[in-house]
């Protein structure tokens, strides 16, 4: 279910009540995965989260997060790429290799990496590993 604004450049994601989470037969993966994570001294800097969609976001469109320490909230909001304040990035997509190094519409460079800036966090709200 797309909406009118929403544009895909790639399959969409499944909604989140149809993705599916890690499982027993995933632990082959996750031990290649943590293997990988371990060897480039990136085990305590990356993990693992549920790709999914819960609503369609245009191309010129992000996902910011802000959060609360006092109130130990957060919350996600979609703002305009072109007009968010927000350049920390937190959540990534792999992209396919395409063999060159692109930018996303959401004003995201891929870095000359397969991967796609997918969240970001609101460095204002005293998001993580900000100095108070």
């Amino acid at each position: 279910m797309a909406g009118k604004n929403a544009t895909h450049q790639r399959p969409a994601l499944p909604r989140f009540e149809e993705a599916e989470g890690l499982g027993p037969q995933d632990a082959e993966f996750v031990r290649d995965l943590i293997a990988v994570l371990e060897k480039h001294g990136n085990l305590d800097r990356f993990g693992l989260c549920l790709l999914h969609d819960h609503f369609p976001l245009a191309t010129d469109e992000v996902l910011v997060e802000t959060n609360d320490p006092e109130a130990r909230t957060l919350q996600i909001r979609v703002e305009k790429a072109n007009g968010t304040r927000h350049t920390k990035p937190s959540q990534w997509r792999f992209m396919p290799d395409t063999g060159h190094a692109s930018a996303n519409a959401k004003g995201a460079e891929t870095q000359g990496g397969p991967y796609e800036v997918i969240l970001q966090c609101d460095v204002v709200s005293l998001c993580p590993g900000r100095d108070r």
